[in-house]
């Protein structure tokens, strides 16, 4: 019974009509779950849905709970005691959290940690899943693209603080600053009022140009890849049962000519 509820809630195979339901009330139920968020107003149909969508996901987190010795194999027993833990059953736990007014009304933060909710997508839709394969196969290149920009953001902020010491009131101020320069976004609320840091963020716009290249061809790169491999397993897949097909007709064939 629990290895038929771990097929259907963890494993999610596309040739089964129930895991298929299963991931479709899912994803309305996270959707559903959001819209509250939209407004500023409570109104019953709102409170109705809220309700209805955290009873789905408290369920949805007992029943993996449940299974969780499967999720985490060779753990036994400990893996009922480590799933809490993990990073999944923590947003799944802050999303069933911040659904009651209790604790989400009242504290704004968790009120706001309830778009953490928008993960649980990537367990329920093959377009998310396709995405995250992504991140998860280029991850060493956009951490060394990440940790290149938070190192130039920071050595930028230092640059502007320094040329610009009466602009800011704070080092966090020129952490901003520097982030909306290399991003070329360019607020306007700030703007450098000596040749020096006019200097710095002309050098900082033109690096953001690159900067922020890099990581949209690696993701790119990588989607291909991963688009590449998954059409080639796919074929392998009807290949081989092309192969299973032919082979039972052949069987056939020898039995009706034995008899």
């Amino acid at each position: 019974m629990r290895a038929k509820i771990y097929e259907v809630i963890e494993v999610g195979s596309k040739d089964s009509r129930l895991c298929q339901i299963y991931d479709i009330v899912m994803m309305i139920m996270v959707i559903a779950n959001l819209i509250p968020l939209a407004f500023e107003r409570s109104f019953p149909i709102l409170t109705a849905m809220n309700y209805i969508s955290a009873g789905v996901f408290i369920i949805d987190y007992l029943l993996r709970w449940l299974t969780a010795d499967f999720k985490l194999e060779g753990m036994g027993w400990r893996a009922f005691v480590v799933y809490p833990f993990t990073p999944m059953a923590i947003v799944d736990l802050l999303a069933i959290v911040s659904s009651f007014p209790v604790f989400g009304g009242r504290i704004r933060l968790l009120k706001m940690l309830r778009i953490v909710r928008l993960t649980k997508l990537f367990r329920y839709s093959k377009s998310c899943e396709l995405i995250a394969n992504v991140i998860r196969k280029e991850k060493r290149s956009l951490t060394a693209v990440g940790t290149f920009v938070v190192g130039y953001i920071l050595v930028s902020a230092l640059l502007f603080y320094n040329a610009e010491n009466e602009l800011f009131e704070s080092f966090f101020d020129a952490i901003y600053f520097a982030t909306v320069s290399l991003t070329t976004i360019g607020f306007g609320d700030i703007a450098p009022k000596t040749d020096l840091g006019k200097l710095i963020l002309i050098v900082s716009s033109l690096m953001g140009v690159g900067v922020i290249a890099l990581p949209s061809g690696i993701i790119t790169s990588g989607f291909l890849s991963v688009v590449k491999e998954r059409e080639e397993r796919e074929e392998k897949k009807e290949a081989e049962k092309e192969i299973t097909a032919k082979k039972s007709k052949k069987k056939k064939k020898l039995k009706r000519t034995d008899s």
